[in-house]
């Protein structure tokens, strides 16, 4: 909609309900007064707002709503919400009401920041006021780093452009405002480009021309076109700073070193860090405490304690704590590890609260393969195992087993590869965990291989840094959306594209420096290798702008160019600091150092692994001044590049989660408002140009739980382009994560949608992970057969039964057991 139309089709409401109520319901003001409400402001409130956002609504609909809703002597905050949650309530006819409940949502926090009615108000005059006196409160509050006042705060003020409010959809301002808008004594004090502003000028404080650092920032982020991380957006500016996101952790096997970690842990979540722990190096049950003369009880105690640490620490008080353990497959407590999130079973062995994690070396997939047998081993009396990978890991491994096999070892097991494979996959499809990650991959490839080994990735799996004793990796991250450089007719601004990483790699590095460390293991790691990860955002929304489909081999085409892009001229930029601002300490002797990009690891991968790849190696452009840059310069940044899920900023954004297609084309959203429903903007933008969209399309549409596949009335064409996260193969998407793995140092947050339970389909999908050389994945999403009923659809016209025509769903963990098994007998292993 491009213009503004006031509907008289009110669906029921034939008056005005202001002439009616007005007489007899009032507001209750502040003073205790009690006033009739006027209608008409309401209705002028409403215009105005559509009309600066030049959307069309029916006014009708939204009055009869707000009538519904308030009640006499209502307060002025509660029929303030009464229009909000009326405009929200009817998001899922029409996308304008998203952008409308945005611009309604706006005013409230106007008013309430301005601290006065925004009637005759100079809005852009009292916004910059807000600003200088919300950076001024901040610090006298103690919230706001005192060195924010040296910065030219009016000419800041200046610099912000408040149309950019209107950029917001509904869910994305009230995230803002609920989580991330800074408050002194329960009063909201930032404004949302005053926020941008702040984050901006918090990631500028070491540059030397703050002015044109901080406004550089500001139009990055204010324009979304980047937005770093949670951490990032909480502390920018803050007294403590805490700006990474994601830490890696190793545990040692001593009793000292255990607790250590458990308080780095909690140090670590207060302030919002997401953590991943490398337990391995804890000797297995049943093996010697040599100190006391008796046995150990092995891992999962320890595990016990740590998901508790986990469930009592909030991050930075608005985030649950949040931790991924993970463990080699070959270690002796593995099968208890594998039963740690099941419902039943002991509980004082169980973990609910934190995330497991496989952490598998290439010589397991290859048994499971062959249909060979696995041994088990206690890490005390193989030590160098979990220090080494590829041919070196495969060497020791086959010396340990040989030496199991004269008795020259205290405590292992030998199993079949084929029945641990299948209770690995049962109990991902039984209890989503653990989840499955390739040690080799992560190692092989990693540009800092002369530092140091990757024991584990973090809680999302995007992040591979090295660990140990001495260093807890650091990550800081932020995320690139891609739908921003994409103009309404369907061309992708590479210049703009080159521009947003060029400043985002700047940010990124910044961060470094600025950043609090809760632990001096992550201050000593992240300052040597200073690592970062740019990642992307909104894939799904720039391959519907370009009309391009997932499965589509134009769209594969198109994110491999799209990656190697980013790759370029984030290294490039890196490479740049590293002129200006030197290289990061452990450069010399790196696979940068070397002369090897990530894409040039693939062979070396090919080799370790001893069988091929099938990913091309196509490149599109002229790497080598690049590299000379890096040959002449060094980098800046030990890794660079890693892909989030982006589940919060891309909210705040408006983009599709990430590089994932769309979940569903409508859902229910939750937020501490309420519940509403949300349907996919562009399919109702493409319906609507076919003349398709209307109440019964929409009660089609809820009553395939947003699938449009069996709603013959919409073109083939559309249904293949709008086609659902678990419409697609899996392995189309494990391919295109593979494409953007050629060019990524890192690794990426992979989710595996998958229709029904076929025990064989679960485990082809994860061998074809492992096939194509990711590195890692990340949660399994599968999807029953069955849908809710659906309370508010005619029942005589659509049934009280629905059933989409998936595959019957097998709901016992055994049978999935039982099908991977069949699977493996008819691949002869």
């Amino acid at each position: 909609m491009n213009r503004l139309e006031l509907h008289n089709d009110s669906g029921g409401c034939q008056n005005n309900p202001g002439q009616e109520m007005a007489s007899v319901l009032g507001i209750a003001k502040a003073d205790g007064r009690v006033v009739a409400i006027d209608y008409k402001k309401i209705e002028s409130t409403i215009v105005r707002i559509a009309q600066e956002l030049n959307i069309s609504v029916d006014m009708n609909l939204l009055m009869y709503e707000v009538s519904k809703n308030i009640y006499d002597k209502v307060s002025s905050k509660d029929l303030e919400r009464a229009l909000i949650m009326a405009a929200v309530a009817f998001i899922e006819r029409d996308p304008a009401y998203n952008r409308l409940a945005a611009g309604l949502f706006l005013q409230k926090i106007y008013k309430e920041v301005i601290g006065k009615s925004l009637r005759g108000v100079n809005l852009s005059y009292a916004y910059k006021a807000a600003f200088i006196e919300g950076i001024k409160k901040g610090v006298s509050v103690g919230k706001l780093d005192q060195k924010l006042l040296d910065f030219p705060l009016e000419a800041l003020a200046d610099a912000l452009v408040i149309e950019r409010d209107s950029f917001f959809k509904y869910t994305g301002v009230q995230t803002l405002y609920e989580r991330y808008f800074l408050k002194a004594e329960k009063k909201l004090y930032e404004l949302p480009q005053a926020f941008w502003m702040r984050v901006a000028m918090g990631l500028s404080i070491n540059e030397k021309d703050k002015l044109s650092s901080t406004v550089k920032f500001y139009t990055l982020f204010s324009t979304m076109r980047y937005i770093p991380s949670t951490p990032t957006l909480f502390h920018a500016g803050t007294t403590k700073a805490q700006l990474s996101s994601c830490y890696l952790n190793y545990v040692g096997d001593e009793l000292e070193h255990i607790f250590k970690c458990y308080k780095d842990n909690a140090l670590l979540s207060k302030w919002s860090g997401g953590i991943g722990t490398d337990w391995t190096a804890l000797r297995a049950t049943g093996a010697m405490v040599k100190t006391l003369g008796m046995s150990s009880q092995g891992l999962i105690p320890f595990l016990k304690i740590a998901n508790d640490v986990t469930a009592a620490i909030s991050r930075s008080g608005s985030r649950r704590g949040a931790t991924a353990v993970y463990l080699e497959v070959w270690h002796l407590d593995y099968e208890d590890y594998l039963d740690l999130r099941k419902n039943t079973g002991d509980e004082r062995r169980r973990a609910h609260d934190m995330n497991t994690v496989s952490w598998i070396p290439d010589l397991f997939m290859k048994r499971v393969e062959q249909g060979g047998s696995w041994t088990l081993f206690s890490p005390d009396e193989v030590p160098d195992l979990h220090e080494i990978y590829g041919r070196k890991f495969e060497a020791a491994y086959e010396a340990y087993e040989r030496k199991a096999a004269k008795g020259e070892m205290k405590y292992f097991k030998i199993i079949s590869a084929t029945q641990l494979w299948r209770k690995m996959l049962s109990r991902i499809f039984e209890t989503g965990h653990p989840w499955m990650t390739f040690k080799d991959a992560c190692n092989i490839r990693s540009p800092q291989d002369h530092t140091g080994v990757i024991h584990s990735s973090n809680l999302c799996t995007e992040i591979t840094l090295n660990t140990s004793r001495e260093e807890t990796a650091v990550c800081n991250i932020g995320s690139i959306s891609l739908e921003k450089h994409v103009s309404d007719d369907g061309v992708f601004d590479e210049a703009l594209l080159v521009d947003t990483i060029m400043t985002a790699v700047q940010v990124l590095d910044n961060v470094i420096d600025l950043n609090f460390y809760p632990t001096i293991e992550a201050h000593n790691s992240n300052k040597k290798h200073r690592p970062v990860g740019l990642g992307i955002m909104g894939l799904q929304d720039v391959l519907y702008k370009m009309a391009m489909n997932f499965d589509d081999e134009k769209a594969a085409e198109f994110i491999d160019r799209l990656m190697e892009t980013i790759s370029y001229h984030a290294i490039r930029t890196s490479a740049l600091l590293a002129k200006e601002r030197g290289a990061y300490e452990s450069f010399k002797g790196s696979k940068w150092d070397r002369g090897i990009f990530p894409v040039d690891t693939i062979a070396l991968y090919e080799y370790e692994r001893g069988e091929a790849i099938d990913i091309n190696r196509i490149s599109r452009l002229d790497w080598q001044p690049v590299k000379d840059l890096v040959k002449e310069h060094g980098m800046r940044n030990s890794n660079l590049m890693a892909i989030a899920p982006t589940a919060t900023i891309s909210g705040i954004s408006g983009c599709v989660p990430s590089i994932e297609p769309i979940y569903k084309n409508m859902y229910v959203k939750a937020n501490m408002s309420g519940e509403f429903t949300i349907v996919n903007e562009y399919l109702v933008d493409d319906l609507k140009k076919l003349g398709l969209w209307n109440q019964d399309m929409l009660d089609q549409i809820k009553y395939f739980d947003g699938s449009i596949q069996m709603i013959e009335s919409i073109p083939a064409h559309l249904r293949s382009k709008y086609r659902e996260a678990f419409e697609i193969e899996p392995e189309v998407l494990l391919r295109l994560t593979a494409l953007r793995g050629k060019w990524i140092d890192q690794s990426q947050s992979h989710n595996i949608f998958m229709k029904g339970a076929s025990g064989k389909r679960l485990h082809e999908v994860y061998m074809a992970a492992w096939k194509m050389g990711l590195k890692t994945t990340y949660y399994l999403r599968t999807l029953g057969a069955s849908q809710i009923e659906k309370s508010t659809l005619d029942a005589g016209k659509f049934g009280f039964t629905q059933k989409r025509s998936y595959e019957k769903i097998e709901t016992v963990a055994e049978k999935v057991e039982t099908a991977v098994a069949q699977a493996l007998v008819e691949k002869g292993a």
